[in-house]
């Protein structure tokens, strides 16, 4: 699968490299699904006249950018008067910067710097721990998903779901053939997670915003949490952002990366993803390579949720849940048998992808 990111680019570029795609996959012979990641509602700083130096205690004001004034912080997000309170932190740049609220006078929202920082122009903010009252589906992400139909596109991700009412709405959009990836990158959707587990087709672990929303120690608990949810409810499941985050500038991943991607393929993730590693990287084909490398390793091991059987321990846990998807057990069984007679082939006739 090709992921394309509606964050970059113009509608008309981004079919350009979908175009490319089919054409690489035919001249390879490969069946190659697109997926287009739309942006959803990302709030961001706006643009600064030179990058800003941001000193612990100190005090800034943000502002929308349409009035913030000189020496105020610019922000996209008009409504984030109205989603701060007092107390809650505002962080920067992935949240590498941050600042506390101490007073809202809307449209602005001042603040006292926690941890400085240079800032500069576009960066993202993140709200952890507060309902932000921006639509899941922005007048962006409307035409972008008009732009990706008509290119013909598998699969889409809705960036910064919620509530499964969010993907409902992006479902009254599209055809059914097109397939809905819910993206995980907000507290408040492991509250709703059964239901948006039930409204989409698949799930992604966006470690990303997922990890600045969270404390980083509880990211990798949270991971395997949503990787064994979504196998009880047999929907595929990616892991995703930093898997190979060194190859953006060394032809090799650490061992660190290397036991990250074999422990997400471990707990039962269907697909890793690379993001930067591929689209901005020095190393791309060799971040590919190095991916199918650890994948192939691992399910030679007998790793990966579609590997395990025999009584294993994943065998055990899908028959004690509570919700079984019928691909899971047609498959399970088959493998069963394939293994029992020694039979070095399985040829499935799927309509949808998910029981081959």
């Amino acid at each position: 699968m090709i992921r394309v990111n509606a964050s970059h680019g113009s509608p008309e570029l981004r079919a350009a490299w979908i175009a490319a795609v089919r054409r690489a996959a035919d001249a390879a012979g490969s069946n190659v699904a697109v997926l287009v990641d739309l942006q959803g509602p990302r709030i961001r700083v706006g643009a600064l006249p030179q990058p800003r130096a941001l000193r612990p205690g100190e005090t800034v004001v943000f502002a929308p950018e349409e009035v913030a004034k000189s020496g105020e912080l610019p922000t996209t997000y008009a409504g984030l008067a109205t989603d701060a309170r007092v107390g809650a932190r505002i962080l920067l740049d992935d949240g590498l910067l941050s600042v506390e609220v101490t007073g809202i006078a809307p449209p602005r929202v001042e603040g006292r710097v926690v941890d400085g920082g240079t800032l500069t122009s576009h960066k993202g903010m993140n709200l952890p721990g507060l309902q932000v009252s921006a639509p899941a589906l922005t007048a962006k992400d409307r035409e972008d998903v008009t732009h990706a139909v008509k290119a013909g596109v598998e699969y889409l991700a809705l960036s910064f779901v919620r509530r499964a009412e969010d993907l409902a709405e992006l479902r009254r959009l599209v055809p059914p053939a097109i397939k809905l990836i819910a993206k995980i990158e907000k507290a408040t959707a492991l509250e709703d997670l059964e239901r948006i587990l039930a409204a989409c087709d698949a799930v992604m672990v966006a470690r990303g915003d997922l990890g600045v929303e969270l404390p980083f120690e509880e990211v990798p608990s949270v991971q395997k949490r949503l990787i064994r949810e979504a196998n009880r409810h047999g929907k595929p499941v990616i892991t995703a952002t930093q898997m190979l985050e060194s190859m953006v500038h060394h032809p090799r991943p650490t061992r660190a990366e290397a036991s990250d991607v074999a422990n997400a393929i471990l707990d039962g993730t269907d697909a890793v993803m690379l993001s930067a590693e591929t689209a901005v990287g020095e190393y791309p084909f060799e971040a590919v390579r190095a991916m199918d490398r650890i994948i192939r390793e691992m399910e030679r091991q007998g790793g990966g949720p579609r590997e395990r059987g025999g009584g294993g321990r994943d065998e055990r846990r899908r028959g004690e849940s509570e919700t079984v998807a019928v691909e899971d057990a047609i498959a399970l069984g088959t493998s069963a048998v394939a293994r029992m007679l020694k039979t070095p082939l399985i040829v499935t006739l799927t309509k949808g992808g998910f029981t081959a």
